[in-house]
C-alpha cells in the first residue's frame, strides 16, 4: 500500500514577531505598513514597547508628530522633486521624533535628501546618532550647537525645522533659516515671552488696554511675537501661512507658521510690518534680521 504524502505545511513567517504586534497596534495611524527600520526606530523612542505594543504615554505625541509631517509633506515632495539632494535641518531636536518620523516615512524611502538633526546637548546628539546607525538611516546625522551659532556644510539647508523651540529659540530658528537660505521654514513656537516682558515696559500707547492684564499681555505677547515672526518671513520674500497642526486638546502650543520662498523681498510686507511695530511700541530682537 502506497503511503499518502503528508499535508504541506504553510510556511513559517520570518518576520520578527515584534514587527507583526507592532503592525497590528499601529494600523489605524501609521501611513503604510510598518517596517522593521520602523519597530526599531518606534521602540528606541518609547512609542512601542519591547513586544511591539503601543505605549499610550506616547500615542498622543506620535499622533501630532505623524499629522505634521502629512503638513510638510507637500512641501518636502516638491523639495525632492527638483533631484538636488536637498538638506533638511531640524532645529532643537531634542529626541529628533520630527526629524527620525520623516526619514522613515519620506527621506528614506525616496532615495533622496538628507536631514541635519542640531541641538545643544551633545548626549541627547550622542543618543540621536547612536540610533540613527541602529535604524540603517545613513543619510541622517546630527550637529552638537545653539541654533544662533550652528552653520551647516556648505552653508545649505533647502528646509528648516522647528518644533516647539522655546521663546526666542525660534526666532534663532528663523535666523538660521535666512542664514542658510532656506526655500521652506515650517516653525512652531512655544512659550514666547519675549514681547511680553518688552510691553510691561511700554510707554503708554492707544491700544495698551490689550495687555493691562497680567493674563491678557501673556496672551497678547505671544500672539504678537508670532504675527511679527510672520511678516519678517514674509518681507525677507516668504509666502506664509499659519494653521493648526494638532487640536487644543492635544496641546495649546499647536500654531505652524509655514514659510515657502518667492522672492527675495516683499516692499509690501515690510511696510507692513514697519506700522505694526510702531503701533506696538517695542522692538523684539528679531528684527536685527530686517537691518
Amino acid at each position: 500500500m502506497s503511503q499518502q504524502p503528508s499535508p504541506k505545511r504553510p510556511p513559517s513567517s520570518r518576520e520578527r514577531p515584534d514587527v507583526i504586534a507592532a503592525r497590528k497596534v499601529l494600523a489605524e495611524m501609521w501611513p503604510g505598513p510598518a517596517r522593521a527600520s520602523s519597530v526599531t526606530l518606534l521602540k528606541a523612542l518609547h512609542v512601542l514597547t519591547r513586544e511591539g505594543g503601543l505605549n499610550l504615554d506616547t500615542r498622543r505625541k506620535l499622533k501630532q508628530v505623524l499629522h505634521l509631517v502629512q503638513l510638510l509633506r507637500p512641501s518636502l515632495d516638491a523639495l525632492l522633486a527638483e533631484g538636488t539632494d536637498p538638506v533638511i535641518a531640524d532645529l532643537g531636536t531634542g529626541k529628533s521624533y520630527l526629524g527620525f518620523i520623516l526619514y522613515d516615512l519620506v527621506v528614506g524611502p525616496a532615495g533622496l535628501g538628507s536631514i541635519v538633526g542640531v541641538d545643544v546637548r551633545a548626549e541627547l546628539v550622542e543618543r540621536s546618532q547612536a540610533l540613527a546607525r541602529d535604524c540603517g538611516f545613513e543619510r541622517m546625522s546630527f550637529v552638537a550647537g545653539g541654533i544662533a551659532d550652528t552653520v551647516l556644510p556648505n552653508g545649505r539647508a533647502d528646509m528648516v525645522t522647528a518644533l516647539h523651540a522655546c521663546d526666542t529659540a525660534t526666532d534663532d530658528a528663523i535666523r538660521f533659516a535666512l542664514r542658510h537660505e532656506a526655500k521652506v521654514v515650517a516653525l512652531i513656537p512655544c512659550c514666547q515671552a519675549e514681547v511680553a516682558a518688552l510691553l510691561e515696559q511700554a510707554k503708554p500707547s492707544p491700544i495698551d488696554q490689550l495687555w493691562r492684564h497680567p493674563l491678557h499681555r501673556r496672551e497678547f505677547g505671544a500672539h504678537a511675537t508670532n504675527v511679527l515672526r510672520g511678516l519678517v518671513l514674509e518681507a525677507r520674500g516668504y509666502k506664509v501661512r499659519v494653521t493648526e497642526f494638532t487640536g487644543l486638546e492635544h496641546t495649546l502650543k499647536n500654531e505652524l507658521i509655514l514659510a515657502t520662498r518667492h522672492q527675495q523681498s516683499n516692499p509690501l510686507a515690510r511696510r507692513k510690518l514697519d506700522q505694526f511695530v510702531e503701533q506696538l511700541g517695542v522692538r523684539p530682537g528679531l528684527l536685527d534680521v530686517m537691518d
